[in-house]
C-alpha cells in the first residue's frame, strides 16, 4: 500500500511541475525557416503559389504515399482548399487566405483529426540577386493553458518539418 501511496504522490508531484512549468511558457507558436534558392523570384513563387506543388516538396505531404485528398476552386488562387485524409497524418485542409503577386502567399490550415485546430502559416519571396531567391515558410499557432506545454517540444520538431520542405523546394526549383 505505501508503494501505491508513493507512486501516486510522484505522479501528483510531476503533473503539479508541468502545470507550474507550462504558467511560465508562452502560448504563441511561431517558427519561421529560410532557404535560398538558386533560381529568379518569379520563378520560384509561381511554382509555391500552387499548393498541389506542395506534394513534390512537404514534409508532411510526403509522409503518406496513400493519403487521400481533394481539391476545391482554382489552384493558385485565394479560397483554393486542398484536403487530407490519412491514417499517418490525420484529417484536415488548408487554404489560401492571401496573395500579393510574386511576394507572399498566406494560408490557413485547418486541422480536425487527430485534434482539431485553426493555425496560420505563410510563403514570403524576396530577391537575392537576378537569378537567387530567399524563400521563407513560416507558422503560427496559439495553444492554450497548459496545452501551451507542447510548444516547447513542437518548435524543434516543425522548425525541422519546415526546413527540411524547404530543402526539397529547393532541389525540385532548382532541377526545373
Amino acid at each position: 500500500m505505501k508503494i501505491i501511496k508513493r507512486i501516486l504522490l510522484v505522479l501528483v508531484g510531476i503533473i503539479a511541475v508541468l502545470l507550474i512549468v507550462a504558467l511560465f511558457v508562452s502560448n504563441d507558436l511561431v517558427i519561421e525557416k529560410e532557404i535560398t534558392i538558386n533560381k529568379p523570384k518569379q520563378e520560384v513563387f509561381n511554382y509555391v503559389k500552387y499548393l498541389k506543388n506542395q506534394d513534390n516538396f512537404s514534409f508532411w505531404a510526403m509522409q503518406d504515399p496513400n493519403m487521400k485528398k481533394a481539391y476545391t476552386g482554382t489552384d493558385g488562387t485565394v479560397g483554393f482548399v486542398t484536403s487530407w485524409n490519412s491514417e499517418k497524418m490525420g484529417v484536415g485542409e488548408q487554404e489560401i487566405k492571401g496573395i500579393a503577386e510574386g511576394e507572399r502567399l498566406d494560408f490557413e490550415l485547418r486541422f480536425k483529426e487527430p485534434f482539431e485546430a485553426t493555425d496560420k502559416a505563410y510563403m514570403v519571396t524576396e530577391s537575392v540577386s537576378e537569378n537567387q531567391t530567399k524563400v521563407k515558410w513560416g507558422f503560427s499557432s496559439r495553444m492554450p493553458y497548459p496545452m501551451n506545454l507542447m510548444c516547447v517540444f513542437m518548435k524543434g520538431e516543425l522548425g525541422n518539418q519546415l526546413a527540411a520542405g524547404l530543402t526539397n523546394l529547393k532541389g525540385v526549383v532548382e532541377k526545373q
